[in-house]
């Protein structure tokens, strides 16, 4: 099987699909690799390093799509890179059917069969394909290090012969696995750390970190494959006064909430962002799909009522070798999972395969897809 690895060309991202380590364990596997030149150089990967791992180089993107049994990439193919696959050729990526559903379209019209990397279900023995949950902890570590980077405090404690200067305060919204690993750094960094999620299952784990869980006495609420679920309106109004009075207090907020397929769940307000003291700041980690914070501009660092609010996108990207290496991880295991042979061979019985292809034989069969797009259909048209 030839598998073709291309360069992404969404701006700002610089991450790639396959790292030579990686790639040099699917060649003795009998597989053929062939990537595009300067494909892996953004995230530090160079076209040497691929030819030294036993990989070919190609300057045509073209003949790689063309060529190819499997493309792999991070970010979905354009259309005009589909149109260039063959018939029963296979992609792999985060292919994002909420926002993406004409490139899925057009690979069922190609009849490529596509796998979703979001859609993988979040059971035991997919964790090492889990490639939301590799990208999420490095975004965690990250967002952290920027609050800190722009916040004019120093995180821990510090006591000098001139005084003592107190810890910072950081509150972290939502305690999945980018929450974890931000309430993870921050503590590592000295900061007093407070955490909340709608899920009372991850208190022992916050707890476990060295922070303060904030709770409601109300019902769970935990959706479809551990996300949290939306929410009834009397559990909102009483998230709202409780999130009022610790973001108040707050030196820094991260804010991580995400449903799936929908637009991220509003929880800090702009008279909450008011509220914070001056010099404050915000990262909201779930600025790309419409943000955790009222006040968020996607992609754009902006200063609200003396609040730094960042809604810096893609932030894995901005540390795109270990970001790359760990995506590769999780693609090869995922393929190492679908190929046997050297062919490729779906067991639709089977919960990971099922769970994460999106397009076969001509059509798009994964209802989970099918409903995502039908959302954004029904909202573009709204």
């Amino acid at each position: 099987m030839k598998i073709g690895v291309i360069s992404e060309t969404i701006q700002g991202e610089r991450r790639v699909a396959l790292v030579p380590n990686v790639a040099a364990k699917l060649a003795t596997s009998g597989f053929q690799v062939v990537v595009q030149a300067n494909a892996g150089q953004k995230a530090g990967f160079t076209n040497d390093a691929y030819r030294q791992a036993g990989m070919a180089v190609e300057a045509d993107r073209g003949a790689v799509l063309s060529t190819a049994d499997m493309v792999l990439s991070v970010q979905p193919l354009c259309l005009e890179d589909v149109a260039l696959l063959r018939a029963g050729a296979t992609t792999i990526s985060f292919l994002q059917p909420a926002t993406q559903s004409a490139i899925i379209e057009a690979l069922a019209a190609h009849d490529v069969t596509a796998f979703s990397l979001e859609l993988l279900p979040r059971i035991s023995r997919s964790q090492s394909m889990d490639a939301l949950s590799s990208q999420a902890s490095l975004a965690g570590y990250k967002a952290v290090l920027m609050a800190a980077n722009r916040l004019g405090k120093f995180f821990p404690m510090l006591m000098t012969a001139a005084g003592t200067i107190p810890p910072a305060r950081v509150l972290v919204l939502g305690a999945g696995v980018a929450g974890l690993q931000a309430i993870a750094t921050a503590r590592r960094l000295g900061a007093v750390v407070e955490a909340y999620d709608v899920r009372p299952a991850v208190k022992e784990e916050v707890k476990s970190l060295g922070a303060t869980f904030l709770e409601l006495e109300l019902e769970a609420q935990v959706g479809q494959g551990g996300y949290a679920r939306e929410q009834s309106e009397e559990f909102l109004t009483k998230q709202r006064k409780l999130l009022a009075e610790r973001v108040a207090v707050a030196d820094v907020v991260v804010t991580t909430a995400a449903i799936p397929g929908r637009r991220a769940p509003l929880l800090v307000t702009a008279p909450m962002v008011k509220s914070m003291r001056l010099g404050s700041v915000i990262v909201d980690m779930a600025a790309e799909t419409g943000g955790n914070c009222e006040v968020t501009q996607s992609g754009q660092v902006v200063e609200v009522d003396g609040t730094w609010v960042d809604g810096t996108t893609n932030i894995p990207s901005t540390v795109a070798f270990h970001a790359s290496q760990l995506y590769a991880s999780n693609v090869t295991n995922l393929i190492q999972h679908l190929v046997s042979d050297g062919q490729l061979k779906l067991n639709f019985e089977d919960e990971i395969t099922k769970g994460c292809c999106v397009t076969y034989n001509g059509q798009v069969v994964n209802e989970r897809a099918r409903q995502m797009m039908g959302a954004t259909t029904s909202s573009q048209a709204a």
